[in-house]
């Protein structure tokens, strides 16, 4: 499950994201509208956590462009408390629910797991490749049936890979999700070279490349075999 966690609140999104990933969601964050909406345009996500005071772009206008786009991912609004304008018009511009500040986090992980299970993103609780498959709740890696032993970080670039199957990942793109702020692209770089390499050898596929896919001078693609 991949979320898209928006809010100027430095620490409030810290918190959040941290919360989420324990709960092994994909998490991605933003700090302002024009972040989000660049994001949005980029990446597909399975639920937007939207604040909506924010600079620069405002939370309502987010979603006003994003619905008129054509995306219909779940949208969770976060409102000052009473503000009762913001949650209407939210709401009309196609806001699926909203939350008001503050908030205890256990409602809004409950309020989270509902809009996923009611638009139907538990599909995607199991991603797979050919014969390779990753159940994203388990955290179980099998191939043709045989579990595989992974390192943290090595499922975390396995999982990242295969939700976004048949997209290119650029080499930036992969790192910040497997390291966050703690990667530096000109110290670390070999990091990325090394966890592949480990990650290849351990589902089979050191020899050809034939699952994850080098694509020189970008990045890495998983495709489905056709």
């Amino acid at each position: 499950m991949r979320i898209l966690i928006v809010d100027d609140e430095h620490s409030l999104l810290e918190q959040l994201e941290q919360i989420f990933k324990s709960q092994r969601y994909m998490v991605e964050t933003a700090m302002d509208g024009e972040g989000a909406l660049d994001k949005l345009f980029e990446t597909p996500f399975d639920l937007i956590i939207l604040d909506i005071m924010m600079p620069k772009i405002d939370g309502l206008t987010v979603l006003e462009h994003a619905r008129k786009a054509g995306i219909d991912t779940p949208v969770l609004m976060l409102t000052a408390k009473g503000d009762a304008k913001d949650k209407v018009k939210g709401l009309d511009l196609g806001a699926d629910d909203y939350l008001a500040k503050p908030f205890s986090f256990d409602e809004l992980l409950a309020r989270v797991r509902a809009l996923l299970r009611r638009s139907g993103s538990h599909s995607e609780l199991v991603l797979q490749v050919e014969d390779l498959q990753l159940d994203t709740i388990s955290r179980e890696v099998t191939k043709e049936g045989n579990p595989i032993e992974l390192t943290p970080r090595e499922f975390s670039i396995l999982e990242f890979l295969l939700y976004n199957k048949n997209r290119v990942v650029s080499r930036f793109s992969l790192a910040e999700h497997v390291w966050g702020d703690d990667f530096d692209p000109f110290n670390m770089s070999n990091f990325m070279d090394v966890h592949i390499k480990n990650l290849r050898h351990k589902i089979g596929d050191a020899s050809g490349g034939t699952i994850i896919r080098t694509i020189r001078g970008v990045g890495y693609i998983v495709k489905d075999s056709k």
